[in-house]
């Protein structure tokens, strides 16, 4: 029985095994190579209008969705954007790279990548590409932090592709701002502005695992004011391919970092942290089905961009390509969390077709530890004063408990909220060790370097620069953040 058990796991395994051999490349070396666009959108949930979403009105995203492929089941594989940058640019798990703490490298001390993980921004110029990072309006680079030394000139040559040769093929990515819009109330105040229609709060739907509560409304209901205004800078992007002759010759990828930033959102592992929209569009496309149901890792659109664009997928690379003629459906996503700003934390989790399965390695810490960039979002007074009055129900107060489960494990398919806990349940006994096997064996076989704790050197160094910024124009924010790093040491220190 145990031989059978051991053969049934290894075989799970050779699923989650990320490294293979070089991908034949799908586009025919004898035409044009394709332009490949990223559009990578902050803090956003899966609420455009072909996902559903009856409030909002998306219909350029929705345009790449009907003419394009979606895919319904597609994770990030860490729930906030540097990390996630830090995977999404390599292809790499963020943490088999060491690049898994939130605002790493950012002092004197660096994180290197290991030898044969190469930028894939650098892989693209290499083979000819013009590359380049904007914002939404391609007037500034976009974000490029990814918690590694780099030498930015290797990686981009531009903030637009208006530098390139005649005929030149170029990669590009735009980040839009997305979901941030709605916590700046100058960005919030001009967003208004421009749509027509403003949500109305008093018609938003939330998740039961959110009180009913005015600040909630009005938080969620600009939340979806400002998926509204993506699409319009997603119409943008489109029309400037359009004007400038590119659009029949580029492919063009839209997708989301992670979920909405909200108390079980980003930075969680939850649904609602890291299930993100995805969508590849565009004439050079291999034929494929127009919905896939394919589980896939966001590490994936670095092998398929590649591929598409006929450069050999580095043999170390985890990431798949998703119309290779021998692609291989993932049987599981895994993803992890780890410090984001001053706050320690250890997460894993395992989803497969119908279960998800989530290991806290600190389960003596409380969900929601004090975090500043948490805690200054509209919805957490709130959240933490309802709670300290008893005015929560059982699904919302999950999220505030004081403690952790060790394990947590969800029928998706029953309980897409993620709110009854089956890993105390007789009936799952054999699935939950089933899941801790994988994960153990995913640990190992991907190195994933979460298992050591940060040293404390290379977390000082990365907290000092950060503390100084925010001191310079919010002293008392800074002390905030100091309190935190503090609290962090000691409980580190009492084992907590």
């Amino acid at each position: 029985m145990k031989t059978q058990l051991l053969i049934l796991l290894l075989s799970s395994f050779a699923h989650i095994a990320e490294a293979g051999p070089v991908a034949p490349p799908t586009q025919p070396t004898s035409k044009p190579a394709p332009n490949i666009v990223w559009i990578l959108v902050d803090d956003m949930s899966g609420h455009f209008g072909y996902q559903g979403e009856p409030l909002v009105s998306t219909p350029n995203v929705d345009r790449l969705a009907r003419e394009g492929v979606v895919f319904t089941h597609a994770y990030a594989t860490a729930p906030v954007c540097s990390t996630f940058r830090s995977a999404l640019i390599t292809g790499m798990y963020q943490t088999s790279i060491g690049a898994h703490h939130h605002r790493s490298s950012r002092g004197d001390l660096k994180i290197t990548l290991p030898n044969g993980v190469v930028p894939i921004p650098q892989l693209f110029r290499e083979a000819g590409y013009y590359t380049s990072n904007a914002n939404a309006a391609g007037t500034r680079p976009g974000k490029e932090d990814y918690n590694f030394a780099y030498k930015k000139q290797d990686l981009y040559d531009g903030v637009d592709w208006s530098g390139r040769r005649v005929n030149q093929p170029f990669f590009a990515q735009f980040q839009l701002s997305g979901g941030k819009h709605r916590n700046i109330p100058s960005n919030y105040t001009r967003i208004r502005s421009e749509l027509t229609t403003p949500i109305d709060p008093s018609i938003v739907d939330l998740p039961p695992y959110y009180p009913d509560h005015p600040v909630i409304r009005e938080d969620w209901a600009a939340y979806l004011d400002s998926v509204n205004y993506t699409d319009i800078e997603v119409g943008k992007i489109i029309n400037k391919l359009q004007e400038d002759d590119c659009l029949n010759n580029t492919v063009i990828f839209f997708f989301t970092d992670h979920g909405i930033s909200h108390a079980r959102g980003k930075q969680f592992l939850y649904e609602e942290g890291l299930r993100i929209p995805f969508v590849a569009w565009g004439s050079k496309l291999p034929e494929s089905e127009s919905v896939r149901e394919d589980l896939i890792a966001h590490i994936d659109l670095a092998a398929t961009s590649l591929d598409l664009a006929g450069i050999p997928i580095p043999t170390k690379m985890q990431g798949r390509s998703l119309f290779s003629n021998d692609f291989q459906s993932r049987s599981l996503v895994v993803s992890a969390r780890d410090r984001c700003d001053e706050t320690v934390d250890h997460i894993r989790s395992i989803r497969n077709k119908n279960f998800k399965y989530i290991r806290n390695y600190l389960p003596q810490r409380p969900y929601l530890q004090p975090c500043n960039y948490k805690d200054e979002k509209p919805f957490m007074p709130v959240l933490r004063q309802l709670h300290a009055a008893g005015k929560l129900n059982a699904a919302q107060s999950l999220i505030m408990a004081d403690t952790r489960p060790i394990e947590e494990l969800y029928n998706l398919e029953l309980d897409p909220w993620e709110l009854n806990n089956l890993a105390h349940a007789p009936s799952q006994q054999k699935r939950l060790r089933a899941f801790r096997g994988m994960l153990s064996q995913w640990e190992l076989e991907t190195m994933d370097q979460g298992r050591v704790a940060e040293d404390t050197k290379m977390y000082d160094s990365d907290m000092k620069p950060y503390v100084e910024r925010v001191r310079r124009r919010q002293p008392e924010k800074a002390k905030t953040i100091e309190r935190n790093i503090a609290l962090m040491k000691r409980w580190q220190q009492a084992g907590k």
